[in-house]
């Protein structure tokens, strides 16, 4: 098996009902390594980057403020990045299905998830499907120095006229 990385986010419903640690225990099982983590406000032009692949499903808009946290009203989610053999094979195996209903009772969407009566998929968690999405998700979710480790190809730019914010 190979060494692999997936992103893994703890979205807002997950958040919201405190299944943080719940959930981080869960992957823990795997045995794989975190090698990335941080809370992110999703924007939209990241929201509609990530799920592009969906863009002309119906339920699309819906999708954005779900991840964007309009339907939980708190705007975070925690990223994060694991690594090791058979890493994305391993973590959608405790995470289950996508849909709720469907995934097994002890995976964590057939736990935690449900459905909403306006049919909304509150599935928790989100994780990376094979290594081409995991590479995308991970690239444009972190940054290289965010990522312990050098896992993808990198290169030196000079930045000039960088706006930034910084402790006061």
């Amino acid at each position: 098996m190979a060494t692999e990385q997936t992103l893994i986010i703890v979205k807002p419903d997950g958040l919201i009902k405190s299944l943080t640690g719940n959930i981080l225990s869960r992957l823990s099982e795997t045995k794989l390594v975190i090698i990335g983590a941080k809370l992110v406000r999703v924007s939209e032009e990241l929201a509609k980057e990530h799920y592009k692949h969906l863009k002309d499903k119906p339920f699309f808009d819906e999708l954005l403020h779900y991840i964007m946290g309009d339907v939980h009203n708190t705007h975070r989610v925690l990223a994060l990045v694991y690594q090791g053999e058979g890493a994305i094979g391993k973590v959608r195996e405790i995470v289950g299905d996508t849909n709720p209903e469907k995934a097994h009772p002890v995976s964590i969407r057939g736990a935690y998830g449900r459905i909403t009566t306006s049919g909304v998929f509150e599935n928790v968690v989100h994780a990376s499907s094979s290594p081409e999405d995991a590479e995308q998700e991970i690239k444009l979710w972190f940054s290289p120095f965010e990522v312990v480790g050098d896992i993808y190809p990198t290169r030196d730019v000079v930045l000039e006229k960088v706006k930034t914010k910084v402790w006061a």
